[in-house]
């Protein structure tokens, strides 16, 4: 294990930016988002959520995926050059870690999505535990410990003396750690504050008002119980559409494939999408989901049935929080699971 004091954070970073990429969590007009570091960056490590999770290093939120050019009677397709360079993520939560995790069931699985797969290889994340989790976190429902995140690096943030404690944990963390050694100070001694901070944060865990949120009758299992049930009618209606709580999600990786004609050729690109958009996955045939209620239905059909049934019982929700915090209906996964529970999704949970 090896430390640095929280004054010495910057040079830490100076050192990381000289041989890769560094993103970190960085203040801009007033909120926070993963961002790439420069010396004038607003770090903001103390935040506990970014408005939008780390996805965006592996799966961006818009990318190129080929330009075509016509010459004469040819065309000429040039691919986007695939990611060559190591690159770091600073900063991530247990529950990020968590929904790269997820991405990987999606990205890696055959057929591999050769520009994930790209910047999962040369990605390392450095991980730092939540020191005090919000009410709005429930990460411990979908077995994520929010004080060991299981991260390349592992990092905890220990206030009492102003250090941040980090700890290797894959080839890629103890390549990270050795090329930056000369600026930590080697700490087995830490151990013990690392095991107090994390007993408090598993403590303030346990009294978070969805921390014991109950999964009975959500898996793979469920799905001719689950779709039927007449919850949904009720439940989805306050729904505005809006797509707030996919862009916002960890693991949400819906998207949309478009071209756009450039004085220099037409380029095919990939964007963000939403299964709560009535266009989603419009064709001229029409959709296959023409109301609000299959649209709502199948976001959280997938994440707590679909996705588990094909995938080793993993979820496709990581307990973030975001959604609570950000849905201007309130109508986020807690909701849902709660109304199933009391089976009456018009009642206010």
């Amino acid at each position: 294990m090896y430390k640095i004091a929280k004054k010495d954070l910057q040079a830490l970073f100076r050192a990381i930016a000289a041989e890769r990429e560094l993103y970190l969590p960085v203040r801009t007009a007033g909120q926070v988002n993963f961002a790439a570091w420069d010396e004038d960056a607003d770090v903001a490590l103390d935040v506990l959520k970014t408005v939008k999770s780390p996805k965006d290093a592996f799966f961006p939120q818009f990318e190129t995926l080929y330009t075509c050019r016509r010459e004469g009677k040819k065309l000429q397709i040039q691919p986007e050059a695939l990611k060559e360079k190591e690159f770091v993520v600073f900063g991530m939560r247990a529950c990020d870690v968590q929904g790269v995790k997820v991405l990987d069931k999606v990205f890696l699985s055959d057929p591999v999505d050769s520009y994930y797969a790209a910047r999962r290889e040369h990605g390392i994340l450095v991980a730092i535990a939540c020191h005090e989790p919000e009410e709005s976190c429930f990460c411990k429902v979908f077995g994520v410990d929010a004080a060991a995140p299981d991260a390349d690096v592992a990092g905890w943030m220990l206030n009492e003396t102003g250090e941040l404690a980090l700890r290797p944990l894959t080839e890629k963390g103890e390549r990270l750690i050795a090329s930056v050694k000369s600026l930590l100070v080697e700490a087995e001694d830490a151990q013990a504050a690392v095991e107090k901070e994390q007993e408090q944060i598993r403590a303030i865990v346990e009294k978070l008002p969805y921390a014991h949120l109950s999964l009975e009758g959500w898996d793979g299992g469920a799905t001719e119980a689950r779709f039927n049930s007449p919850v949904w009618e009720t439940l989805y209606k306050p729904c505005l559409a809006c797509g707030t709580c996919t862009f916002v999600c960890p693991t949400c990786q819906c998207y949309d494939i478009k071209d756009y004609q450039t004085a220099d050729g037409v380029q095919r690109y990939r964007c963000w999408d939403s299964c709560m958009y009535s266009d989603f996955t419009l064709m001229a045939a029409g959709n296959n989901r023409t109301t609000q209620l299959q649209r709502f239905r199948q976001r959280f059909m997938h994440k707590l049935v679909y996705f588990p049934a094909n995938n080793d019982g993993m979820y496709s929700c990581v307990g973030c929080g975001r959604c609570v915090e950000k849905c201007p209906s309130s109508l986020n996964i807690v909701k849902v699971i709660k109304a199933f529970e009391k089976q009456g999704g018009g009642e206010n949970v």
